[in-house]
């Protein structure tokens, strides 16, 4: 009998539920529902390991990037604002606006993750260097507070006191986004104590938790909803992993009190994704991050049912065909794409959050079109989104008209989608691999080595994907318990997938969205070879089925348009794309001859890996290549169809 993973998915959840209902009754139960262990776990960052790759490129031109930013000047608004002479000028760009010392925390954040894969002692120093400065700031702030906030004290005294302001979603008190910014330095330390294993930054979070609690210990429920109204990141999400943590129930109690936003959280939690339609798309989604942590440390049943609410409605009703979502930041009414495209498309922060998520319902629930997302995502717009000439990042991408990606400078810039840049490119190796009780799951076809310690399992994975159709996976070291390699047959694979074992050909039911299960007691030496047979095929928005995305296996492609009308200093330094409509842009011809098969109007390009000629698009020639290469020309992804 084999059970769907549809069925094996309500099963579980019936089982949790079952828990968390007896848990109601007797304390007992309730200990096992708290105690309710994921279907799949990740490996830790240092158990597995990149191989030569696009991904490995990008993580190294990264790194060259952290260690070329000076740490005391994003300190610089800690110290002053903690009454210490500054040892480094500020940065320019939103370092020098009300967001000042967001990007601290993010980079913070960065090489935590960077040690952590490498084990880079450099990396290393500049953690444990951030973390004695910040110790001394909050130590000459006497009472537990640490921030660069510009203006902060009176921002959060008039808030404690119960004065509560907003312009917009983006202003508390005068203020830009206090919360928010607040967050990034909870996620730097909470990062540093997990990857780098100093304990002085947990210390140093719980003492800004207790600072929390007394600020907003004053607030009625109704002002703590109105605040709420402010964006707020992740602050739901750091003090639930805090509780988790320390074991201090206190800081639950204290993150539901003060950061559980409900009027987005209580129509999610009824299945109701309207709620999303036309709000700012990524100030919802660290709040869902808090919520799947809610459910996963303190057995929230409601905060189970908002996270996937929220990613079935925003992938389903919202996703543009790279895996990103929104135009100018905001979420518009579901399936309404195609009138939705502007040069400021597809926020690279709220793709880094939207990974965030799907890790945690995939960990709940181990299914195929998790990392059906999660890939489309990670090559087409985490990959994409760095400079490969100067390893910067993109804040926003428009993907229809001919614009091109505006990347941030190492002196000024600092964007939001700067911070989360920093350390996207440092976890390339987090969710190629996750493992059951005893089924090891081979999400992305990255290569890279994984071992599986409490299994004596070393499994080698090599490939030239996505440039090539497939991969190998050797076995490289083992010990002789039974192991299920669960590798992920794509959805995209039309044309059908084939495994062979040791050279010879594995039957198995070929079902799209998928994992192909092979169980046995592997031996060193052993190889698994897997082809997944790429086609061309078109991808069309919802509400116009005459506009429409070309896309080769997994990669999307982009049609490449020049570079006329450029900026003189090059795509660098912009808002995002924002200020660059007013540039003209380059005429993109209607294509024809769309409703016959795409091999009859798209052809490789010989001897160019992922390189096609598009021919009969309005008598003209275009050339495509993945949108992760299109970089420093203006290009566009989606077209219009006579």
């Amino acid at each position: 009998m084999v059970i769907s993973p549809n069925v094996m998915k309500r099963t579980f959840k019936f089982i949790r539920v079952f828990f968390v209902l007896l848990g109601a009754i007797s304390p007992v139960f309730a200990q096992l529902a708290d105690k309710i262990k994921p279907q799949a776990m990740p490996f830790r960052l240092n158990e597995v390991k990149l191989l030569e790759s696009p991904f490995s490129r990008a993580r190294d031109l990264n790194a060259e990037v952290l260690l070329k930013i000076n740490a005391d000047r994003l300190l610089h608004n800690f110290r002053e604002n903690a009454g210490l002479k500054p040892k480094g000028e500020k940065y320019g760009g939103w370092e020098k606006m009300g967001i000042a010392g967001h990007s601290l925390g993010h980079y913070l954040s960065a090489l935590a993750l960077h040690y952590g894969s490498t084990g880079d002692k450099r990396f290393l120093e500049r953690v444990n260097y951030i973390v004695d400065e910040l110790e001394a700031c909050q130590t000459a702030n006497g009472d537990g507070y640490l921030a660069a906030i510009p203006d902060g004290r009176r921002v959060f005294a008039d808030l404690s006191a119960g004065k509560i302001t907003h312009k917009n979603p983006f202003d508390l008190n005068g203020n830009w986004v206090p919360w928010y910014n607040m967050h990034k330095t909870f996620a730097g330390l909470l990062d540093t104590d997990e990857y780098t294993g100093n304990k002085k930054a947990l210390r140093i979070a719980v003492k800004l938790a207790d600072w929390v609690d007394k600020t907003t210990a004053t607030l009625t429920d109704a002002q703590v909803q109105d605040m709420l109204y402010v964006e707020q990141g992740g602050m739901l999400e750091s003090l639930v992993e805090l509780s988790a943590r320390t074991g201090d129930q206190k800081y639950i109690a204290l993150a539901e009190r003060s950061f559980y936003h409900k009027a987005m959280m209580d129509p999610l939690s009824k299945g109701n994704g309207l709620v999303l339609e036309k709000v700012h798309a990524n100030m919802q989604v660290p709040k869902v991050i808090g919520a799947a942590r809610l459910y996963e440390v303190a057995a929230k049943l409601e905060a189970e049912r908002i996270a996937e609410t929220f990613w079935t409605e925003v992938i389903d009703h919202h996703t543009y065909v790279n895996g990103g979502n929104t135009d100018k930041e905001h979420f518009g009414k579901r399936d309404q794409l195609s009138a939705r495209m502007s040069g400021s498309m597809t926020e690279t922060c709220n793709t880094y959050n939207m990974l965030k998520l799907t890790r945690h319902l995939f960990e709940w629930a181990p299914e195929a079109e998790y990392f059906d997302y999660y890939e489309r995502a990670l090559y087409n717009q985490i990959l994409a989104s760095q400079d490969p000439k100067t390893g910067q990042y993109t804040y926003k991408v428009g993907l229809y008209g001919g614009y091109f990606q505006s990347f941030s400078t190492l002196e000024d810039s600092f964007w939001c989608c700067t911070g989360s840049g920093f350390e996207n490119h440092t976890k390339y190796n987090d969710s190629i691999y996750f493992h059951g009780a005893d089924d090891l799951y081979v999400n992305l076809f990255i290569p890279s080595t994984v071992t599986w310690k409490e299994k004596g399992l070393t499994l080698k994975q090599e490939s030239s994907f996505p440039d090539s159709d497939k991969t190998l996976l050797t076995v490289t070291g083992v010990k002789t318990a039974p192991v299920t390699l669960k590798i992920r047959r794509p959805a995209w694979a039309e044309m059908g997938v084939t495994v062979k074992v040791n050279g010879k050909p594995f039957a198995f039911e070929d079902k799209a969205g998928s994992y192909v299960s092979i169980s046995r007691r592997w031996k060193r030496g052993d190889r698994i070879e897997v082809q997944f047979p790429f086609s061309l095929r078109i991808e069309r928005t919802p509400d116009d089925p005459n506009r429409l995305a070309i896309l080769y296996g997994p990669v999307v492609l982009a049609g490449l348009f020049g570079t006329d009308n450029f900026p003189p200093e090059g795509p660098y330094g912009r808002e995002g794309g924002d200020d660059w409509k007013d540039l003209p842009l380059p005429k993109i011809p209607k294509l024809s001859r769309t409703e016959r098969p795409a091999t009859e109007w798209i052809k490789p390009v010989a001897g160019k890996s992922l390189t096609f000629q598009m021919v009969g698009a309005g008598g003209e020639s275009i050339t495509l290549v993945p949108l992760f290469r299109s970089q420093h020309q203006r290009m566009t992804v989606y077209w219009d169809a006579l």
